[in-house]
């Protein structure tokens, strides 16, 4: 039976504008197209998990337009479980709203909702828990109580004090982060790189073209990207913690994790929207043995 991984952070609604030039004061300029897509990076994650098999719990806050907005339905059609999920009737549901010019500038804006309320809740024990992008307040309170922290800043690493930050790297089993994130953590805790590898048994550092870097008890897996023609790259992140995550709790390699976890962020730069093109377990396999050769044993 598959250990339960709880993910922690944004269940967001996703507008995403196409328009012919990004305003500044005092300006207006034509919409040319805009859709509506589910993501929030704990949400991303939870659903892919979900459909390549595993089991995967979401503990998000969400307004009182979470089921009206279609999101509950979708997360429920995965299976995902939502029994830890806080809600909040009276406020709106995370949003992020995304500009894109011709030239593919962008311009975001983020609303959290009622994500804002998150850092006055006590947090429950859970077994395995990933942290996404969330309240720092919160994820230090649930990263204490977890049995297995695996923890991934994000962009909402600015948001962050030092002492929370601190907090949740003493907890963290596995750090996930891109090349700027991780020398934003160095700074903001004022450690060397050698000093977060020496605290935080797994790290994962993702250089998006140049594929990702595993480390671990001073060894170094290098993981290539699998190519594929990329429309959108948002959600590729989330994706490949997903990926990573889920054979990781099965008892595969460090290695095997990573290429599962490239292989299923090929799936979501395929088509626009986060959660569009995520692979079962069975499609995911079949393009890595595509690209990787015979897929492993667990070890």
């Amino acid at each position: 039976m598959d250990r339960t991984i709880t993910v922690v952070g944004h269940a967001a609604i996703d507008m995403l504008f196409d328009v012919e030039n990004i305003a500044v004061h005092n300006e207006s300029h034509p919409i040319i197209n805009y859709d509506q897509y589910y993501g929030g990076g704990a949400a991303n994650i939870a659903i892919a998990i979900a459909i390549l098999g595993g089991d995967a719990q979401l503990i998000s806050a969400v307004g009182g337009d979470f089921a009206s907005s279609g999101y509950e339905v979708e997360l429920k059609k995965y299976g995902v479980d939502l029994s830890l999920l806080y809600r909040f009737p009276e406020k709106k549901s995370t949003r992020a709203f995304v500009f894109t010019d011709r030239d593919h500038q962008q311009s975001t804006y983020f609303h959290w909702g009622a994500s804002e309320k998150l850092k006055e809740l006590e947090a429950p024990e859970v077994d395995f828990v990933h942290l996404a992008t969330s309240d720092s307040t919160y994820n230090a309170k649930i990263a204490k109580k977890a049995a297995f922290v695996s923890f991934d800043p994000g962009q909402d690493l600015v948001t962050y004090s030092r002492e929370n930050l601190e907090s949740i790297l003493e907890n963290t089993n596995m750090l996930f982060a891109n090349k700027h994130e991780i020398e934003r953590v160095c700074d903001m805790t004022a450690k060397s790189f050698d000093d977060i590898l020496s605290m935080i048994e797994t790290v994962v550092v993702t250089y998006d073209a140049s594929g990702s870097k595993i480390y671990n008890s001073g060894e170094e897996v290098t993981v290539p990207v699998v190519p594929v023609k990329a429309l959108d790259p948002t959600g590729a992140g989330d994706a490949y913690r997903a990926g990573f995550l889920l054979p990781y709790t099965r008892g595969y390699s460090l290695e095997a994790c990573g290429k599962i976890g490239s292989t299923v962020a090929s799936f979501a730069v395929q088509n626009i929207g986060c959660q569009t093109d995520l692979p079962t377990w069975d499609i995911m396999k079949a393009r890595y043995e595509d690209n990787f050769g015979k897929f492993p044993e667990i070890v």
